[in-house]
């Protein structure tokens, strides 16, 4: 039995589902970024303390097909850019449509219509909360961040980076406070245009 959980968007996540599920005696075979399948069926007792559990975890247990498929637009863009050590060298709405099996112009308006923001501005902040981690992590230079993220050139990647904080990256690099912010929260109700 499959289920999806929204704002599960970290490993740390799937532990905590993880434990909330072993509470339940329940066995998973799979648990993904917003997907867990489960061997038994849930009953409805288990459902409600399984909702319950995830609300007080900052989680959410969904049945609404289209909240499903934002979820999995959401997680496949996390994904990508946050949990994979290859270079981004994919065309986003190409490898969405191929995932999620639907037309890109579908599930970009879908998604604009209940987030507020688009497919693309969703992609770019959070490719920039990438980039800031990488910064901070110091480990490579701003060129082959550029490169990891694929930019067209460090210009872009410059660019883009002080539209959506302000700052330039050697500025970013140089404060102590407005560092990241949890994956959670990007490109909801962002007032800046991209």
């Amino acid at each position: 039995m499959k289920l999806f959980i929204k704002y599960m968007v970290s490993n740390r996540c799937k532990m905590v589902v993880k434990e909330i599920l072993k509470e339940l005696n329940l066995h998973f075979i799979l648990v993904d970024l917003g997907e867990v399948e489960i061997m038994e069926d849930i009953s409805l007792e288990q459902r409600e303390y399984l909702k319950k559990e995830l609300i007080e975890s900052g989680l959410e247990l969904m049945d609404d097909k289209k909240s499903i498929l934002i979820e999995k637009i959401k997680n496949i863009i996390i994904q990508m850019i946050h949990h994979s050590e290859e270079n981004i060298k994919i065309n986003f709405s190409d490898y969405l449509s191929e995932k999620l099996h639907h037309n890109y112009n579908y599930l970009a308006n879908l998604f604009s219509d209940t987030q507020g923001t688009t497919i693309e501005h969703f992609i770019i902040y959070n490719k920039i909360e990438r980039v800031k981690e990488l910064m901070i992590y110091g480990e490579l230079t701003i060129t082959e961040i550029a490169y990891k993220m694929n930019y067209s050139s460090v210009a872009h990647l410059s660019s883009q980076f002080k539209k959506v904080t302000g700052l330039a990256p050697s500025h970013f690099k140089q404060l102590k406070d407005k560092r990241r912010n949890p994956i959670e929260e990007l490109g909801y109700n962002s007032s800046k245009k991209v």
